[in-house]
């Protein structure tokens, strides 16, 4: 039972670079679309796939204390484009299967010691940001943000990067009460740990310690 976490946000928004203070020994990074992090001396243990099965195997396996999944929705719409010439509904309901397996792996069959953090984009509904994903279709079948306890989203203010903390109504961003004293904090995923683990009780750097 791991502790899953969406970082949620546009293109070039500080998802990726709030990686950049991570203990790289403590984390495994599944990056989905095989790119470069934007930023100096990135050196995460890796592994490029957004094979949904073979994510969930790693995920299983894994002893690392911090896992990153990079970036999140494409394993969505990769397999959705590659599934282009099947006609009808069970694309999408294979799709949504896929997810909800991953995000499951998550809850049940990982280590409590676990921190799971997915970076995905964003998109808007209805008046709403929410996860990005193949749309309508496979919104009916599965709401991803309902199946973790904590949703931070970027933002960008007076040119500095942070991450959003609590809801105003129109995103789907939450997070345990005062586990987060302000509404915006800088962006930096391992602060954001640090206070993950300080909340629960965890051992920032594994099981042992």
């Amino acid at each position: 039972m791991a502790i899953g976490a969406f970082i949620l946000g546009h293109s070039g928004s500080g998802k990726s670079f709030s990686l950049r203070n991570l203990p790289p020994e403590q984390v495994g990074f599944i990056n989905v679309v095989g790119k470069y992090l934007p930023f100096r001396g990135a050196s995460f243990k890796q592994v490029v796939t957004d094979d949904t099965r073979h994510i969930q195997e790693l995920l299983a396996k894994s002893t690392k204390p911090i896992i990153v999944i990079d970036d999140f929705q494409y394993l969505m719409s990769n397999q959705f484009m590659r599934d282009s010439d099947i006609k009808g509904f069970d694309k999408y309901t294979q799709n949504g299967k896929n997810i909800w397996e991953i995000l499951n792996v998550i809850n049940y069959h990982m280590k409590p010691y676990q921190r799971v953090y997915i970076l995905s984009h964003t998109d808007e509904v209805d008046g709403k940001t929410k996860l990005k994903t193949i749309g309508k279709m496979l919104d009916e079948k599965i709401t991803p943000e309902g199946m973790v306890g904590i949703v931070l989203q970027t933002h960008i203010e007076n040119g500095q990067h942070y991450f959003i903390t609590q809801n105003n109504g129109t995103t789907t961003v939450k997070a345990p009460f005062e586990m987060f004293a302000d509404r915006l904090i800088p962006n930096d995923l391992n602060a954001v740990d640090d206070a993950i683990c300080d909340y629960y009780n965890l051992p920032k750097t594994g099981e042992s310690q």
